[in-house]
């Protein structure tokens, strides 16, 4: 564990531009786990609701199109015996049709929910850095990590205080 010391406050000295790795201390450090914030930040729930709302009519949608693929399937299966074979046969080619459409429509779906979650996030994570901005100017910290940390103290962790504010937010 000293040598993970040695080696962090040696890379932050050279990082930092100064000659001599006892000079490091001078610096106030900090850490943010920011995939935390991005996990208990009560406005990633905000966002989770929002995209539910916005999304939920078209989900909706495909999952009566997924209920009536079903049926149409089951009623295929049992009654194609008794039904002509051209009956049969345009049944079949309907079902596959409407498959591949729903199919479509199921990944068109997942992009578009995939695209505006990441807008949404990347609007969160704007705050967050500001947030992370400001608390590390009050605290006066000269340099604030968040990721590729080995190790951080729960001193220098401001992952608390950065979510205490979020939560005042809201």
């Amino acid at each position: 564990m000293q040598w993970r010391k040695i080696l962090t406050t040696g890379l932050l000295a050279v990082m930092l531009g100064v000659s001599g790795v006892a000079t490091a201390a001078e610096y106030k450090i900090a850490f943010v786990e920011v995939p935390r914030l991005l996990r208990d930040a009560p406005q990633v729930e905000a966002v989770r609701e929002k995209l539910k709302k916005e999304f939920s009519r078209r989900n909706d949608d495909l999952v009566a199109q997924a209920d009536q693929m079903k049926k149409l399937d089951e009623k295929f299966r049992r009654d194609s015996t008794i039904m002509s074979d051209a009956e049969a046969k345009r049944l079949e080619r309907d079902i596959v049709s409407r498959q591949r459409k729903l199919k479509s429509a199921q990944n068109e779906f997942q992009e578009d929910l995939a695209l505006r979650q990441n807008e949404e996030l990347g609007k969160l994570r704007k705050v967050i850095g500001e947030i992370i901005v400001q608390v590390a100017k009050e605290g006066q910290f000269d340099l604030v990590l968040e990721s590729g940390v080995v190790y951080a103290s729960d001193r220098a962790n401001i992952t608390d205080q950065v979510l205490d504010r979020l939560r005042k937010q809201r």
